[in-house]
């Protein structure tokens, strides 16, 4: 077998004459959706795959569909002849648009074989002139393909050679997606080799020194990595000391590094090439004219074998020296280098001669954290989780390193001014004056959740939003709800459990444990589902955290919103509720060492939300009905003394009368008198800050006021009849008594069954209060019948959804992602909830 080496990620051109068998390969050795046949793509634009007049087009939708495919990051192949030199240029251009590597392989079989099989196809014969003539084609094109831009070439030169041929799909050399960490990331040393030595003794590395004294590795006792930024060398006192010991940590995979502009500049400088010396370059090759002949060509093997940017830690760190938009993440181009070494240049100079940069970080919407260097700058600043490690140690200012994961700053200030900076920079205790025209991190912009939009989910994948629904939370997010800088979660709808197919109940807890067991979760939790609003609860330990975290003033410590992130009181009455609530909190031992918590709950009565809902609809309802049946009643009864055939219209009166009583007994029992605060009640049933471990029950055990209430609950094994049949009767029980129902979740959070992310709970509802719901009739055998064909699937996508996006925002916030990256994922929720499905679901 003959291994064959390509990328991961790749555009594989096939090349050959007709009948050299690139189908039966390509068949062979990729999958079906890999394989973009240019005869099939004939077919699909004129029904005929041998069409020649459909060449043009055929290919026109063959490129479109390897554009899509390599923005999702797939190989593609290209099953055509490609025998032309332009057939193949418009691929590998096709490649480099979007920084992928092209690889041609080439079946290079003799032209005897090839016309025996073009003669032996019942579907076509090319005859051996045009066979002859591609076979030639070939043969004239096969030295030009590496200046063609084929970064790998496979020649195949017989029918053994091909029978014997494998790929090995190899990751790019920028892929470090395996390398976890801990991490020590270090930006530009530029030559100061004391800084160096200084920072990474303070990060706890033991440096190791040769018979000379001179540092020449590095190792941590917690076994972490150091990761070097570029800009090793130049304008310092000791570049060949700097690389003397990066070289030799990274030898003993103690360190990583990515190359830096100057490092670019020291190689060609080494090769002999014509390049301008100035910037520190002249400094550093009269130091390094010092050294041995075998030290500088170990210098120029090691900084041009370095790779341009590496992805890290599964994809959620990248690194390189300039920076690297979300866009070129783990492609290979030479726009890719040239953006990760020199950044994203206009071509301008400003007034001080320095290359005029565009701010690509304030534009990032990236998931990964990218760290970078480059551009010196005297404070690191956190931009749309980016930050420049770059802090001018080499113009008096500081040599900086970032801890991963931990995002701790070290830093160790330059012993001196060793070079002039171009451009003014400001040293130690000088005041630094903000950009005007850099973005502040912490700024909600418009144009972030505008138009259709993909949000990145660790839960659920992408979550798609339309700009119909982007427009319809607008309105709500900017008229109506609370400041922002409390919105860090809006939780989701909740699914109901399937509908009950006989009896004479429309929801049953039968259903929600025979859900659970095919999803394989074998422990749920029962909790009693409270007739009130959903209520989101921020609390602040106290004023400090409010100020400091949230940014708000004093008298503002937390917030108490709804699902769609609107205030339920004013702001006396809010500090009121949440001063009740952080004396419970503090009183149970909650707050550890958090300043503050995220509680999701039911606050009650319903009519505090719903006041003029129940007025207008459900109270009006009511009393028409027990104004007129009644009546109705009386002269039908009357009537039907004398006409017998209208005693079942009688009996359909009276039983609708009865209905309409139980429909208002069904709304009355969650209405009720409040004043200020006495006849509220708070029900916590979540602590989401805590990874979602449950303290309501401390919680309210050591409230005094009356205001928080507790959920009932009961664990519940879906393998277990006996166990189930407890849950049904627990179930029964409650709505018996006049509760909603309960809601049934998995006992473990984030659980995934066989088809993905399974619902984190499912409602299931009692007679009467669906009465509420349906209307007074909807038990009449007639109505209920009908209401079995409701349909749930739009409501279970929903409820996943917004659950993913929710826990999504909840966790950018806890990692101190900035807050419009936050608030993309609660924006996202309140736009979903802008989705036609039936709201009685």
């Amino acid at each position: 077998m003959t291994d064959l080496a390509i990328p991961d990620l790749s555009l594989v051109v096939l090349i050959g004459a007709s009948g050299s068998g690139k189908s039966t390969f390509a068949a062979q050795h990729f999958g079906p959706f890999e394989v973009l046949s240019s005869d099939f793509c004939r077919g699909l634009v004129s029904n005929d795959i041998n069409s020649q007049a459909a060449t043009a087009a055929a290919f026109d939708v063959l490129h479109h569909i390897a554009g899509k495919r390599l923005d999702a990051g797939l190989l593609t192949v290209v099953d055509a002849t490609n025998v032309q030199p332009e057939a193949r240029r418009s691929l590998v251009a096709l490649a480099r648009a979007h920084d992928v590597l092209p690889v041609a392989v080439v079946l290079d079989l003799p032209e005897r074989v090839c016309l025996e099989r073009d003669a032996s196809r019942p579907d076509r014969q090319l005859g051996a002139r045009i066979v002859g003539r591609q076979v030639s084609q070939l043969h004239r094109g096969l030295r030009g393909l590496r200046k063609e831009g084929f970064r790998h070439i496979h020649h195949l030169t017989d029918e053994a050679e091909v029978a014997a041929a494998t790929f090995v799909r190899t990751p790019l050399r920028s892929d470090r997606r395996s390398e976890h960490g801990p991490l020590d990331v270090i930006g530009d040393v530029h030559g100061c080799r004391t800084e160096l030595e200084a920072l990474l003794t303070r990060l706890g590395w033991t440096l190791l020194r040769d018979d000379q004294g001179r540092p020449v590795d590095a190792s941590h006792p917690d076994g972490r990595r150091a990761l070097f930024l570029g800009d090793l060398v130049d304008r310092g006192p000791d570049s060949p000391g700097v690389l003397r010991l990066v070289m030799g940590m990274v030898r003993a995979g103690h360190a990583l590094a990515v190359p830096g502009n100057h490092e670019h500049k020291l190689v060609r400088a080494l090769d002999g090439r014509q390049v301008q010396t100035g910037h520190g370059l002249a400094e550093t090759l009269d130091q390094l004219s010092r050294e041995t002949d075998e030290f500088r060509r170990e210098v120029r093997d090691f900084c041009d074998g370095l790779v341009a940017h590496l992805v890290l830690d599964d994809g959620h760190l990248v690194v390189a020296h300039a920076g690297l938009a979300e866009q070129f993440h783990g492609r290979a181009s030479g726009r890719v280098r040239s953006f990760a070494l020199f950044g994203d240049v206009t071509g301008e100079r400003d007034e001080y001669g320095m290359p005029v940069r565009l701010p690509w970080a304030d534009d990032y919407r990236g998931r990964a954290m990218v760290l970078y260097g480059h551009t010196p700058t005297p404070v690191p600043t956190w931009v749309n989780n980016t930050l420049c490690l770059d802090t001018g140690c080499v113009f008096g200012g500081h040599l900086s390193a970032l801890r991963y994961p931990e995002k701790d700053l070290i830093q160790v200030a330059a012993a001196q001014v060793y070079a002039d900076p171009g451009r003014p920079f400001p040293v130690a205790g000088q005041e630094v004056a903000p950009d005007p025209a850099r973005r502040d991190p912490n700024l909600l912009d418009i144009q972030d959740v505008l138009g259709k939009r993909v949000i990145e989910t660790r839960l659920h994948g992408r979550v798609t939003i339309g700009a119909d629904q982007s427009t319809g939370a607008l309105e709500v997010m900017s008229r109506f709800a609370v400041d922002p800088r409390w919105l860090l979660y809006l939780p989701p709808t909740m699914s109901p459990c399937a509908t009950a197919t006989t009896g004479d109940l429309l929801e049953h807890p039968a259903a929600a444990f025979d859900q659970f067991r095919a999803d394989r979760v074998d422990t749920v939790i029962c909790e009693e589902k409270h007739m009130g609003s959903r209520a989101v609860v921020l609390l602040c330990r106290d004023q400090d955290t409010a100020s400091t975290i949230f940014g708000m003033p004093t008298g503002v410590t937390g917030a108490v919103h709804t699902r769609t992130g609107r205030p339920f009181f004013d702001p006396e009455r809010t500090e009121a509720l949440v001063a009740i609530l952080r004396d419970a909190v503090t009183r149970a031992g909650l707050w550890q060492d958090s300043g503050w918590l995220l509680f999701d709950g039911e606050l009650m009565p319903w009519s505090v939300k719903a006041h003029d809902l129940v007025r207008t609809q459900y109270a009006a309802v009511g009393a028409a009905a027990r104004a007129a049946l009644p009546v109705a009643v009386e002269v039908l009864h009357r009537a039907a003394a004398a006409v017998p055939d209208l005693a079942p219209l009688l009996e359909r009166t009276r039983s609708r009368a009865h209905n309409a009583n139980a429909f208002t007994a069904a709304y009355r029992r969650y209405v009720w008198p409040v004043d200020g605060l006495d006849g509220v009640h708070l029900a916590p049933f979540q602590l989401l800050a805590s990874a979602g471990r449950t303290y309501a029950d401390r919680l309210v055990a050591a409230d005094d006021t009356g205001v928080l209430q507790t959920t009932r609950r009961l664990v519940v094994d879906t393998s277990d009849d006996a166990s189930v049949a407890a849950g049904i009767d627990w179930w029964t029980t409650l709505t018996e008594a006049g509760g909603e129902g309960m809601v049934v979740k998995p006992l473990d959070n984030q659980v995934r069954g066989g088809h993905g992310l399974v619902q984190p709970g499912i409602k299931v509802r009692g007679a009467e209060y669906l009465r509420i719901i349906y209307g007074p009739d909807y038990l009449e055998p007639d109505n209920l019948d009908r209401l079995r064909s409701r349909r749930l699937g739009r409501k279970r996508s929903l409820a996943l959804r917004e659950y993913a996006l929710g826990m999504e925002a909840l966790e950018r916030f806890v990692a101190d992602e900035p807050i419009w990256r936050v608030h993309e994922a609660v924006f996202g929720v309140l736009a979903l909830e802008t989705e036609p499905v039936d709201p009685r679901l």
